[in-house]
């Protein structure tokens, strides 16, 4: 087809398209394009996950997006930030309403590309599998294992009741459904691939469905299925939409993920990909009219404990920062950054004659804290739950417990002193002798073995507090329990007779803490103070001084800090603080005094 045809049907298709969102449309798949109500439709999508976005941003951040070109979103759905236990499901409240971003995007005049799972990677806890399948001591995820399957069938189940009557059929803007995620990069089985897919049919589910892979021909072989879109992750030239073509002729292939950024792990520098690259990219793809999606427009952030982590061997770990930011063209807190502002110069040009982009939407609100000093603290030892007797230590999931902290106790019978091994730590302990802190344990650094002093008890008391950090998701080493997944030995002997707390760190614990003006005398420590506000706004809380540990504003959970980097602040958006009285609860795992807070406008470098 020639370009000035395209050009034509862009025209004539656009305000058809714009001014019939609420009706129903055909969305359909040829061997080379996608066709809405049977003329050729150009995806252009950026990616948002309503799970790392307050639900009061959504509008803007879409709006941003339609503002910079796009005419489609696509979304991630995590399936563990929506069922906590089996049976468990919240799709209602706060950023776990679904439908509710689902509407936004079609008010604002948009098509949305559904991605939900069951696996996701998305550098999120565990690749979005829920924990508690990790309960399951020989759990096979990803595969036809009847325990992992029973548990899709019903996340499945449950998500389509919220979106089978939002899809482009019915008169919403869903216009096609992910299969799985990148399934080529982990397995090959291809019955489970096709058992989602029919899943889904069944469960009212009647859009085109997509895969997305690397443009490889293992990963297509091993990923794709015969009559879904082929998503290439990433893909700007002739070569990667070749390859799709060779594994199924039959089918339309995109660019399910162009990367205008990268993650980052601790301990690293930020990623910062070369814009000009990327607009190379894009111009490509516009001018070859290949549909495309930007992975991610705009990042947002990872609240609480649910970064994710990578690992390409036995022994590597890089769990990721709390930020999410990603150096993509819409920053964490939703402004437009220099690489949204080439990107949008870029489609500008692509718009058809007396068509305009929209202006783009104002920035949210920013505001500054003065320095906030901390006034009580509250000693996790002073605040542990009832102890859980075991022979040899066991994952915080045989316990229950999804994230956070856990504490392992016994008495040193025999050996007293010499070489600590804890095998399979997950991920970063501290180690007390009878309370004296005696050093810490990195996985990620492969830290496994400590030296304990001699004691002059007569059989000393080992604590040792393990945090729990990203759960893995990307590859083969997914199974990624937490807390000493094996066994603790000293000099070769292997220590029995554990006591086991489960410290979850949750909004309950840290509601009940126990705080007292009495200075603490080992490190893990818990500190509170108050602070006034006039006005609210986004900020970023600055945590340099500080050295590991997680950040609590009014009750909500900022995620965690760590002062190897190269993450310093961490994201507070305005709808978490308060005109007058506003509380912060910091912990730190080595901190005996606290230091100083602040609130700052921007992430540093």
């Amino acid at each position: 087809m020639s370009k000035l045809l395209y050009a034509i049907l862009f025209v004539l298709i656009l305000p058809y398209w714009a001014a019939s969102q609420d009706k129903n449309h055909s969305f359909t798949l040829s061997k080379s394009e996608f066709l809405l109500d049977g003329k050729p439709f150009q995806i252009i999508s950026g990616e948002i996950h309503p799970a790392r976005v307050p639900a009061e941003y959504w509008r803007q951040r879409i709006q941003m997006a339609k503002a910079m070109g796009c005419n489609t979103i696509a979304a991630y759905i995590f399936w563990n930030y929506h069922e906590s236990e089996p049976g468990v499901f919240d799709f209602q409240s706060g950023n776990h309403n679904i439908a509710a971003f689902i509407r936004i995007v079609q008010e604002e005049g948009m098509f949305l590309m559904l991605r939900p799972g069951p696996y996701v990677c998305a550098e999120w806890d565990f690749g979005g599998l829920p924990s508690y399948l990790l309960r399951i001591p020989d759990i096979k995820v990803r595969c036809m294992d009847p325990r992992y399957t029973e548990a899709v069938e019903r996340y499945i189940k449950t998500l389509a009741l919220q979106i089978k009557d939002l899809q482009v059929t019915k008169g919403g803007p869903i216009v096609m459904v992910q299969v799985e995620n990148e399934y080529g990069s982990y397995g090959n089985d291809l019955t489970y691939m096709k058992w989602i897919q029919e899943v889904w049919k069944k469960n009212g589910i009647e859009v085109p469905f997509y895969t997305s892979d690397g443009a490889t021909p293992f990963m297509l072989e091993a990923g794709s299925l015969p009559d879904a879109a082929i998503g290439l992750d990433p893909a700007a030239n002739e070569a990667n939409f070749a390859e799709a073509t060779k594994a199924n002729p039959n089918v339309p292939s995109f660019c399910s993920e162009l990367y205008p950024g990268w993650l980052t792990h601790w301990g690293e520098k930020w990623q910062r990909p070369d814009t000009a690259s990327l607009i190379k990219d894009v111009k490509w793809l516009m001018d070859n009219k290949k549909s495309f999606n930007f992975y991610v427009i705009h990042g947002g952030t990872n609240f609480g404990y649910w970064a994710g982590a990578n690992a390409f061997s036995p022994t590597q770990y890089q769990p990721d920062v709390t930020s999410y930011d990603y150096d993509a063209p819409i920053n964490e807190m939703g402004q437009a950054t220099p690489k949204y502002i080439a990107l949008r110069n870029l489609m500008t040009k692509y718009q058809p004659a007396k068509h305009k982009l929209p202006a783009i939407p104002a920035p949210m609100p920013v505001i500054e804290i003065p320095e906030i000093s901390f006034t009580s603290s509250a000693s996790v030892w002073e605040n542990l739950p009832e102890a859980i007797l075991t022979a040899q230590p066991k994952p915080m999931e045989m316990f229950g417990q999804k994230a956070g902290f856990i504490l392992y106790r016994t008495n040193l019978i025999g050996h007293k002193k010499g070489k600590l091994r804890i095998t399979e730590l997950h991920d970063y302990a501290t180690i007390f002798l009878d309370g004296k802190y005696i050093g810490k344990l990195d996985r990620s650094k492969a830290e496994n073995i400590i030296e304990l002093p001699a004691s002059t008890t007569a059989n000393p008391q080992l604590d040792i507090l393990v945090e729990g950090m990203g759960r893995i998701n990307f590859a083969e080493y997914m199974i990624d329990r937490k807390g000493i997944t094996e066994r603790v030995s000293l000099n070769g002997m292997t220590l029995m007779n554990w006591q086991v707390f489960t410290l979850p760190f949750d909004e309950s614990y840290v509601e009940n803490l126990k705080f007292t003006t009495t200075a603490a005398s080992q490190p893990g420590n818990f500190f509170k103070s108050e602070f006034q506000l006039t006005v609210t706004g986004d900020t970023y809380i600055d945590v340099s001084e500080w050295e590991k540990g997680l950040v609590w504003i009014n009750g909500h959970n900022l995620g965690r800090y760590w002062n190897i980097g190269p993450q310093k602040e961490l994201y507070c958006p305005a709808p978490w603080l308060k005109k007058g009285k506003n509380e912060i609860v910091i912990f730190d795992m080595h901190l005996l005094s606290p230091k100083t807070v602040k609130g700052t406008k921007k992430l540093s470098d």
